[in-house]
């Protein structure tokens, strides 16, 4: 059924269009969303497991203690999805 899935942390106006933001929230959202409101589980379990194996990887945004920007977290964790 519908549901409105987002992350929690807000518009962080503080850093916006300075590409600094985690995108790993956002994303997780998606996996949700494909879990609850449109019946993909096994696609949600990909998103997840992508997020996860890019964190094990060692790939981290700023607030995690690394250095990657917004698009380059993203894009590690797109190259997961394989």
């Amino acid at each position: 059924r519908p549901g409105l899935y987002e992350p929690i942390h807000g518009s962080a106006p503080d850093i916006a269009g300075q590409g600094v933001a985690n995108p790993c929230a956002s994303i997780l959202s998606l996996a949700m969303a494909l879990r609850h409101s449109l019946g993909a589980p096994q696609a949600a379990d990909r998103v997840q497991a992508a997020v996860e194996a890019a964190l094990d990887a060692g790939a981290r945004t700023r607030d995690l203690g690394g250095t990657l920007g917004t698009a380059q977290m993203g894009d590690a964790i797109l190259a997961q999805l394989g």
